[in-house]
């Protein structure tokens, strides 16, 4: 099974928590915005549980990506404990109630290929802007925390593109549903997250900073001029080797769905 590989390859390569001084953070060097990136980090990271149990629930008939699953999930609840001690470190604490109101699992997507389109989305997103972010961030233990998470984000979009294409050769009805959830997430004029859409209106989340707080920030103090559709991009060619089809601008993907669902 590739979920065997999988494992085996993050059994070589996985960072620890205890490789990250958090005893050494450079309160010095720490600002404001530091805190609400990782405040925002913890909260999207939070969401893997949910994540977790809805992969379970969909993909019933499929053990090999359930146990990439479990090994995805693994590495995410990691990246939302050391965001946690992180912010430890310095003094500041996440409220326990934000983060259980984020338990509540996913509603299954359109189709099976759909869900691994939406992730392979949010892994690409959240791979460019850890490294982004750590590209502008001057505290070390911080940097090499988003850099890791950064590393371990891009190896999830490998693995959940994986999943999708091997899915689509089998399941081809379903190229409709990823077309359409590419469209949806790539054609805003902003950064749009599965957590935002699927979690936003939590009451317990109150004025807690969320994955859209940390967003907004690196819009406004991190990302060059045009990174957004650099972003964009890139997505939209991940797809395009997934499906073979030109989808090099929205209108093409318009065009190609139109065609698909003809």
């Amino acid at each position: 099974m590739h979920s065997y590989e999988v494992f085996r390859h993050y059994e070589r390569l996985h960072w620890r928590l205890a490789d990250l001084a958090f005893d050494d953070v450079d309160i010095d060097l720490v600002r404001p915005e530091y805190v609400t990136l990782a405040k925002s980090a913890t909260m999207g990271e939070s969401n893997v549980i949910a994540a977790v149990h809805g992969f379970m629930n969909e993909f019933v008939d499929d053990y090999d990506f359930s146990t990439f699953a479990v090994v995805w999930g693994y590495q995410e609840v990691q990246h939302h404990y050391a965001f946690r001690a992180w912010l430890n470190a310095v003094g500041e604490q996440v409220d326990d109630r934000a983060v259980d109101a984020m338990r509540e699992p996913y509603a299954p997507g359109s189709t099976p290929s759909a869900t691994l389109a939406t992730n392979i989305i949010s892994e690409l997103t959240v791979n460019h802007i850890y490294r982004a972010v750590a590209g502008w961030v001057r505290e070390p233990v911080l940097k090499g925390l988003l850099l890791n998470a950064s590393r371990d984000e891009a190896g999830h979009a490998r693995e959940f593109i994986h999943y999708a294409t091997k899915r689509l050769a089998a399941r081809p009805e379903e190229l409709p549903s990823v077309l359409e959830t590419l469209y949806v997430y790539s054609s805003e004029a902003k950064i749009k997250h599965p957590v935002s859409t699927f979690k936003a209106g939590i009451s317990e989340l109150g004025d807690h900073e969320t994955i859209d707080t940390g967003f907004e920030l690196f819009l406004e103090q991190v990302a060059a001029e045009g990174e957004l559709e650099v972003l964009h991009d890139k997505v939209r060619r991940t797809f395009a080797n997934i499906t073979g089809l030109d989808l090099s601008s929205n209108a093409r993907v318009r065009r190609a769905l139109a065609d698909a669902i003809a």
